[in-house]
């Protein structure tokens, strides 16, 4: 391991010490086992916020000069305000290294992208979504981070919630479908008798026109 590479993997390191000590709200983040220089975070979407109910996985590449010089950072779940698997052009990433400080932490990094993606500010790599979509794609992100080999293997607590959260709407479907199929029987029931009751309305009303026309021509045959 390079000296540089040494200094990066000491700072994150002691980065990571203290996100465990102090967690972002709404975020966690691990780096991989077989490169500490790439970590990955998950977003939980605020209650108050679009993204309510979705998980988000990214993840930031530090260079070997960190912290003298700031990470890449990616979104990798569909949420509809970044774009998937692109560099985001933020003042904390590698777009901006004039605005970098190296007091900065993987924490401060991670604080400021949560900050950004609840605004609305169209940056180099965000996209312009409505609310509804976003809400959608908080629907859609727990089924596609369980295709994630990354994210189950770093999360496997996060991996669980989404397995539970995939059987309860099973559940919740399959109840639904229930609850429809023994509705059925008394719908058909139901238009059965409407069925009936309009076959004798007809047939009455047949039998009322039968006997105006019997009456009319009796009337007829009697004036002459």
């Amino acid at each position: 391991m390079s000296k540089r590479n040494s200094s990066a993997v000491a700072r994150l390191k002691q980065d990571y010490i203290r996100l465990k000590k102090d967690p972002v709200p709404y975020i966690v983040a691990e780096p991989l086992p077989s490169n500490l220089l790439e970590w990955h975070y998950v977003v939980r979407g605020p209650d108050d916020s679009p993204y309510r109910g979705g998980l988000y996985h990214g993840k930031l590449v530090f260079p070997s000069e960190f912290p003298f010089k700031p990470p890449s950072i990616y979104m990798s779940t569909p949420n509809g305000r970044f774009k998937t698997d692109t560099r985001l052009c933020l003042s904390i990433s590698d777009y901006h290294p004039d605005t970098w400080n190296p007091a900065w932490s993987v924490s401060t990094i991670l604080t400021g992208l949560l900050s950004f993606m609840l605004e609305r500010s169209p940056t180099l790599g965000s996209i312009e979504t409505s609310d509804w979509d976003k809400k959608q794609a908080a629907q859609r992100s727990i089924e596609f981070n369980l295709r994630s080999r990354v994210f189950c293997d770093l999360f496997p607590g996060l991996r669980a919630e989404c397995e539970q959260e995939l059987q309860r709407r099973k559940e919740e479907s399959e109840q639904q479908q229930a609850d429809t199929q023994e509705d059925r029987p008394a719908l058909d029931s139901q238009a059965a008798n409407y069925g009936v009751f309009g076959n004798v309305v007809v047939i009455g009303g047949f039998a009322a026109f039968a006997f105006v026309v019997r009456y009319v021509l009796q009337t007829m045959a009697a004036l002459e």
